[in-house]
């Protein structure tokens, strides 16, 4: 394992590994071990009583987090005629069609962060599933990102909807906002996120749903939560 520098090394000094921390005291930590030149993402990671390879098992969604992400987030619509003109209007960075899916299969563009495409646009973005999906750009009606409401996808992206879902691990991993919010809005954002993947439970889940939960800057080591204090 590499080494870690000093400044991580101090930072971790500060936490307790054996703690399992109420989530007040985790986020104040969090920004006190905050200790890069830039504003710093934080994450929160879950790793959750769930068995991904069951379809039953799977919990997916999105959620407008109440203090947003405080990321600029280059959204890219895939709709046409007067789809596309709402969308323009909407705020959306990038509007097209085919020329844009060639764009992205020809050029390797990625220059956007979000994919939002109307239902009859499918066709032309599923054939560019194998290079959106392992980058978790793909389209989905679950997180709101295939619709006919255009205005409200956008707001809702713009305005800091985050997606979750269970990766390979049966982990949730999902950011929650930068160092510069503080411990309050962070904390906010949190409680928000916990409610709605307590929300979306399946009912095939046995045993304890979230197992632990860490939170982290981007350079920063992880705070871990006490579960049994979110569910």
């Amino acid at each position: 394992m590499a080494k870690r520098g000093k400044k991580y090394q101090d930072a971790a000094k500060l936490i307790n590994k054996a703690e399992l921390y109420d989530v007040e005291p985790a986020f104040d930590l969090v920004c006190k071990t905050a200790t890069a030149k830039f504003d710093e993402t934080v994450e929160a990671h879950f790793r959750m009583g769930l068995d991904g390879r069951h379809a039953d098992q799977q919990i997916r969604g999105s959620i407008v987090l109440p203090n947003g992400t405080g990321k600029t987030v280059r959204v890219l619509v895939f709709a046409k005629g007067d789809k596309a003109h709402e969308a323009e209007a909407a705020g959306a960075d990038y509007v097209g069609a085919e020329e844009l899916a060639q764009k992205i299969q020809q050029e390797n563009w990625f220059e956007f962060d979000v994919v939002v495409a109307t239902p009859d646009m499918m066709g032309v973005v599923g054939r560019l599933g194998r290079i959106l999906g392992p980058k978790g750009l793909m389209p989905n009606p679950k997180s709101g990102t295939v619709t006919m409401d255009l205005t409200k996808a956008l707001h809702d992206i713009k305005a800091g909807r985050v997606e979750y879902r269970l990766d390979k691990t049966n982990i949730v991993h999902c950011p929650i906002g930068k160092v510069s919010f503080g411990p309050q809005k962070l904390q906010e954002n949190y409680n928000a996120l916990v409610e709605a993947i307590v929300k979306a439970k399946p009912a095939a889940a046995k045993g304890q749903y979230i197992r632990s939960s860490t939170v982290a800057c981007t350079m920063g080591p992880g705070v871990k939560i006490n579960p049994s204090k979110l569910v």
